[in-house]
């Protein structure tokens, strides 16, 4: 059995790693203060966390796993959990000295706050573990600088302004976050030209199987599996590169080969749309109307 550790509370998370706590939901991390760790001679330990967290760390202390996948994980990088997400971090049975920083913080520190209601938009907390956040060297200070904004805000003493503030901060920088994703999705521009063709692949593929008939429509969460990306990441991704939802996406291509079914095929109409994968004819050609501007027998007929 691999080794279970869990951390419910930021208390515990402190003294774990030799940090005070000046909050008890919220902590910025310095891991240089944590003892030396060997994980007892343990080849693999899985960590629980019942509160969010941003890991930066400045060396590489094991490769960290999430489900099946290895986190695209090296210095400088930054690793986001979601509160009830379990880690596993793989070691060679070394003691190592921990360094970097990082943030967490309970979900109850947001509740009230404009934080609390778009905590839920920032996808990369459900990313996959090979989709983490290379940062620039500038990028990398951004963070530094956050977290010490944080940091400071803690020491000062908790006031009736506190939490406000705080969770303004936690705000601010995961809006950067956001900008470096967007950043990374640009120059990493031609891995996600190779991820939009396999896209093409994986639907012109489905359509020539009896997918439809056993699964029925493509989804979003299908085609992101097929490449072995988290759904939200996928779905950036894609938005990113085309300018269209992932599953506008799938619509287009669904047109495209209702097109061709409708003017080469001799098929009725209910006929396609349960080639097509759609449970109900009526939803295919009010898709298709929506999509064309006509119904599918008027295309048909204009062309």
């Amino acid at each position: 059995m691999n080794k279970i550790v869990k951390f419910n509370t930021i208390t515990e998370y402190n003294v774990f790693n030799n940090n005070k706590t000046l909050h008890p939901l919220i902590s910025v991390i310095d891991f240089s203060k944590a003892d030396e760790r060997s994980w007892e001679g343990e080849k693999t330990v899985r960590i629980y966390y019942g509160f969010y967290c941003i890991f930066l760390k400045d060396i590489k202390c094991g490769d960290l796993r999430y489900g099946c996948n290895y986190y695209d994980y090296q210095e400088g990088t930054l690793v986001f959990v979601a509160p009830g997400q379990v880690m596993e971090v793989e070691t060679d049975g070394k003691v190592y000295q921990p360094k970097g920083h990082a943030l967490v913080f309970h979900p109850d520190l947001i509740h009230g706050t404009s934080l609390f209601k778009s905590i839920n938009d920032y996808n990369f907390f459900s990313y996959n573990a090979n989709e983490a956040l290379h940062l620039s060297e500038r990028e990398r200070q951004v963070v530094l600088d956050s977290f010490s904004k944080i940091q400071l805000e803690l020491q000062l003493g908790v006031d009736k302004h506190s939490k406000k503030l705080i969770a303004s901060n936690i705000e601010l920088f995961l809006n950067y976050c956001e900008r470096f994703y967007d950043r990374q999705f640009i120059t990493r521009e031609n891995v996600n030209k190779g991820i939009l063709e396999k896209f093409e692949e994986v639907l012109n593929s489905y359509f020539t199987t009896d997918k439809p008939n056993t699964i029925g429509l493509p989804s979003v969460a299908y085609c992101a599996d097929e490449l072995h990306l988290s759904a939200n990441y996928f779905g950036d991704l894609i938005k990113k590169e085309t300018g269209k939802s992932a599953q506008e996406y799938i619509q287009n291509k669904i047109i495209d080969v209702a097109k061709d079914k409708i003017l080469v095929d001799h098929l009725t109409v209910n006929e396609i749309a349960y080639q097509l994968g759609f449970k109900y004819p009526q939803h295919f050609s009010r898709l298709f109307k929506q999509r064309v501007g006509y119904t599918p027998n008027e295309y048909r007929s204009l062309n």
